[in-house]
């Protein structure tokens, strides 16, 4: 929460709406970065194939998984909770303006508390923990939280309700990537999967649904579209956001024939820190690197892309 503080009050600064995402990948995962060497959780023991990254070189393995009791699992809804508490704490702090002396009253003392982050998202795509729950070809559970589709979502909707109940809804989006198969966590009927939880989510009120387009099955892979997100589009009553592989031009077309409201950009914001400047203006755009996407330094691929030199 410290480590944010500044960075929160520079986005502020500059006018900017920051969300912070809040996850837990589950079985994406190995022993290595769990509490005593423990065996990563999910809701099943199915364990996952080891991945070559996308630098061709680094293999990440996965310890198998261990299956979460069901007595265990308010607990994570209760971590969800606390992690959307935290980022609205994060960066908050109370400025002493003024000191006064005011006749015939004792000093007053002007405050101006200076928020965290103005909301956050659920991460429940890519695979992590709420998608595996979700997704049927994963979750074998035979008990509240599997099985039929209602229960499969079960855990997914219980977390929007604690957090929407802890920071208010209007501070609440959801990801969602229902039509994916990342991390072996595919569905078998995932336009249902989607409607399901689009029309479930009206329920608590929240602010956006932010779901990757069906042409998007797995990372950096673009397909043709055998589906739609109109459904779900249709049935959100909030605002909806569409993601996976858009340019500016089909981005533009997708909000400009009612597919969406907002479209969101990772990659290629990801390689051009001026992404909406050079949209504005048509300009050309930096071509990201991918075998750096999962690197950690913290420099190369990350803060080296260049601006456009009318922006630097």
């Amino acid at each position: 929460m410290e480590a944010w503080k500044p960075i929160v009050d520079a986005v502020h600064a500059k006018g900017g709406i920051f969300f912070c995402q809040i996850w837990h990948v589950g079985r994406v995962s190995n022993s290595g970065f769990q509490p005593n060497g423990k065996a990563p959780i999910s809701c099943s023991d199915k364990p996952l194939m080891p991945q070559i990254r996308s630098n061709g070189i680094d293999e990440a393995l996965f310890t198998p998984p261990r299956r979460l009791g069901i007595e265990e699992i308010p607990g994570i809804v209760n971590d969800f909770r606390l992690a959307a508490r935290n980022a609205m704490e994060a960066g908050k702090h109370i400025l002493d303006l003024e000191f006064k002396k005011l006749k015939p009253f004792k000093i007053l003392i002007c405050v101006l508390v200076v928020a965290g982050f103005d909301g956050v998202e659920i991460h429940g795509a890519n695979g992590y923990l709420i998608d595996q729950f979700m997704k049927d070809t994963v979750n074998d559970r035979t008990d509240e939280y599997g099985g039929s589709l209602q229960n499969r979502c079960k855990f997914p909707l219980e977390i929007v309700d604690a957090v929407a109940k802890e920071i208010g809804p209007d501070r609440v989006g959801i990801r969602l990537s229902p039509f994916a198969d990342y991390m072996e966590s595919g569905d078998t009927n995932p336009g249902a999967l989607g409607l399901y939880m689009a029309e479930s989510l009206n329920k608590y009120g929240i602010l956006y649904c932010h779901v990757i387009e069906a042409r998007m099955k797995t990372m950096g892979e673009v397909h043709a579209c055998p589906h739609t997100l109109m459904p779900m589009r249709k049935a959100f009553k909030g605002t909806f956001i569409s993601a996976g592989g858009f340019t500016r031009e089909d981005g533009n077309e997708a909000v400009s024939k009612g597919r969406t409201d907002l479209v969101a950009y990772g990659r290629w914001f990801l390689a051009n820190p001026d992404l909406p400047k050079r949209f504005q203006v048509d300009a050309p755009l930096n071509k990201y690197d991918r075998p750096t996407f999962y690197t950690s330094d913290p420099v190369v691929g990350y803060t080296d892309y260049p601006f456009l030199e009318s922006t630097a």
